[in-house]
């Protein structure tokens, strides 16, 4: 396993219409010492400009959708975007791909349906452009779709699991493969509060069949995945209390195999950058 290295999940990057407030927000993580920004690929046709807009506005810090929809995102696009990237920026962008969900997949007109299939096609059509297996990542819960991370990309980025899905992604994906979990935190000591905020994160979630179908095939009671998620549920998928508190939860995906944790912080205004809480967590993590 390589080392240990913590990162940024945020969605915040995508979703602000300002580019400017988005490239000093990543700037300043980079100053902290994140090693790699991650969000969303959106559901709009294409890569977004906003990730070449993030490299060309820092100097180290890697760049990662997750993820591109191969349903949104032809594999042409996906091809060209990461070549300019790399070309530009060398080894610091990282092509996340992923199946995205039914209702945004049909949202926009199209069957939802043999997403493996699908992942198969997009990957023999990078191939095919010339986009180089060490240059992707797959959203990956399952475990066909963790052996093609293992077998046709760098490695896996596993979104809104907890520990013991990790620890079952680094037994199929091998010693060798960057395994890169998206974990939830929330930096609220106290419990009624901090578990209200993660449900109302949660809830969205625990709607997508993706996720609530890989929550029970690792041993989730479907009883504990109503009404937002039990307590138990709540506290094994997203950490919450003071820095020390949610880097002691974020150890666990660690110790269970994680090379790199992306890390969102969970706060009540979803359209604000949460600087302070990065701050503070980089003072314990990095």
């Amino acid at each position: 396993m390589a080392q240990r290295l913590v990162s940024v999940w945020q969605p915040y990057f995508l979703s602000t219409p300002d580019a400017g407030a988005a490239v000093s927000a990543a700037a300043e993580l980079e100053e902290l010492g994140f090693h790699r920004l991650w969000f969303s690929g959106g559901f709009g046709d294409g890569v977004p400009a906003r990730f070449r807009e993030i490299l060309d506005g820092t100097k180290r810090l890697g760049v990662a959708p997750g993820i591109v929809s191969i349903w949104h995102a032809s594999p042409d696009d996906a091809a060209a975007y990461t070549a300019a990237a790399e070309q530009a920026h060398p080894g610091r962008f990282l092509l996340g791909l992923g199946a995205s969900h039914a209702p945004a997949v049909e949202g926009k007109g199209e069957q939802y349906r043999r997403p493996y299939s699908r992942m198969v096609e997009y990957l023999d059509a990078l191939d095919a452009a010339g986009t180089a297996p060490e240059q992707r990542v797959l959203a990956a819960l399952g475990p066909r779709m963790l052996e093609l991370s293992r077998d046709r990309a760098r490695g896996a980025h596993p979104y809104f699991v907890p520990a013991e899905h990790t620890a079952e992604a680094r037994a199929v994906l091998g010693p060798d493969a960057l395994l890169a979990p998206e974990v939830a935190v929330v930096l609220q000591a106290d419990a009624t509060e901090a578990r209200a905020v993660a449900r109302r994160y949660m809830s969205g979630y625990l709607q997508l069949p993706n996720y609530t179908q890989n929550l029970v095939r690792i041993g989730w009671p479907e009883s504990e995945l109503a009404d937002g998620g039990s307590d138990r549920l709540v506290d094994a998928l997203i950490p919450w209390g003071t820095a020390e508190q949610v880097a002691a939860g974020l150890e666990k995906h660690y110790q269970a195999g994680a090379d790199e944790v992306t890390i969102q912080v969970l706060n009540d205004d979803r359209k604000a950058f949460p600087a302070e809480a990065f701050r503070e967590l980089a003072s314990v993590l990095i």
